[in-house]
C-alpha cells in the first residue's frame, strides 16, 4: 500500500533515517524513495510492536519481517477463531466500561513508552478472550519528537471514548486525553498513575504589573481628556 506524501510528513516527523541517500530519495519522492518510504513504515511497525510488548501493552507478538511481510501472533477469541475487530462487537454497559478502562491503561503504557498510536479507533483493536488487543502500528509516532503528537493522542483517546460511550454513555463525560497528556508533559505519568477522567482548564494567571500599567494609562487618558475639555470650555 502506498501512503500519500501528506501522511508521510504527518506521521514520520521525528523519525530518524540513518542512510542519507535513502533520506534524500524519500524527500524527492522518487520510485526508490517511495520503496524506502514503505520499508520505513514496516520498520516502524516492527519496532513499535517490540517496544510496546516489552512495555506491557497488549499487542500481537511480532516474530519476523521478511520481504515486506510481517509475521506475528494470531490473535484468537475464546473458541480459537480469529478475534473480531472491536467495531464488530456489541458490548454490554459493564463490559464496555471494563474494556474501556483496559484500553486507557494500555494507552498510558504506550505513552510512557514514548509512542502515540496515531490512528487508534475501534477498527484497529481486536477483542480476544482476555480483552482488547491493539493492532496496526505502522503510523505510530514519537510522542516527544512529533509536533502533532498531542493532537494525535487526543484523537486516539477521543475515538476510543466515543466508541465505548455508545454502550456506556457516562464515559462520554470523561476527559482522559487532557488529563493524561498534562501528566505526561509534567513528567508525572507512569503506567501505575491513578487517573480520574477529570480535567479542569487552568485559569490564566493575571499579570498584575501589566494590569496596573493599563489602569494607570487609562486614568492618565481620562484626566487628559478632562483637561482638554476644560481648556476648550475656558476659551
Amino acid at each position: 500500500m502506498q501512503r500519500s506524501f501528506k501522511q508521510a510528513v504527518q506521521y514520520q516527523e521525528g523519525r530518524k533515517v540513518r542512510n542519507t541517500r535513502n533520506a534524500r530519495a524519500m524527500q524527492k519522492n522518487s520510485k526508490f524513495g517511495r520503496k524506502q518510504q514503505e520499508e520505513s513504515w514496516q520498520t516502524a511497525e516492527v519496532e513499535a510492536l517490540f517496544r510496546l510488548a516489552n512495555a506491557g501493552v497488549r499487542v500481537p507478538q511480532p516474530y519476523i519481517c521478511i520481504d515486506g511481510v510481517l509475521l506475528m501472533e494470531l490473535v484468537t477469541d475464546a473458541e480459537g477463531a480469529v478475534a473480531p475487530r472491536l467495531s464488530d462487537v456489541i458490548l454490554t454497559e459493564e463490559s464496555a466500561i471494563a474494556d474501556f478502562n483496559t484500553m486507557i491503561r494500555n494507552i498510558v503504557r504506550m505513552l510512557c513508552a514514548g509512542i502515540v498510536h496515531g490512528d487508534l479507533s475501534e477498527f484497529n483493536v481486536l477483542l480476544d478472550a482476555q480483552g482488547p488487543v491493539i493492532i496496526d502500528l505502522p503510523q505510530a509516532v514519537d510522542a516527544a519528537g512529533n509536533n502533532l503528537a498531542e493532537s494525535m493522542f487526543a484523537r486516539d483517546v477521543n475515538n476510543i471514548t466515543a466508541y465505548y460511550g455508545q454502550f456506556a454513555p457516562q464515559l462520554l463525560q470523561t476527559r482522559y486525553a487532557q488529563e493524561i497528556w498534562m501528566l505526561y508533559e509534567d513528567g508525572k505519568l507512569t503506567p501505575e498513575t491513578v487517573l480520574t477522567g477529570l480535567f479542569v482548564e487552568a485559569a490564566h494567571e493575571v499579570d498584575m504589573d501589566s494590569l496596573i500599567d493599563e489602569i494607570i494609562a487609562a486614568e492618565d487618558e481620562f484626566y487628559e481628556r478632562q483637561r482638554a475639555r476644560k481648556e476648550r470650555d475656558d476659551e
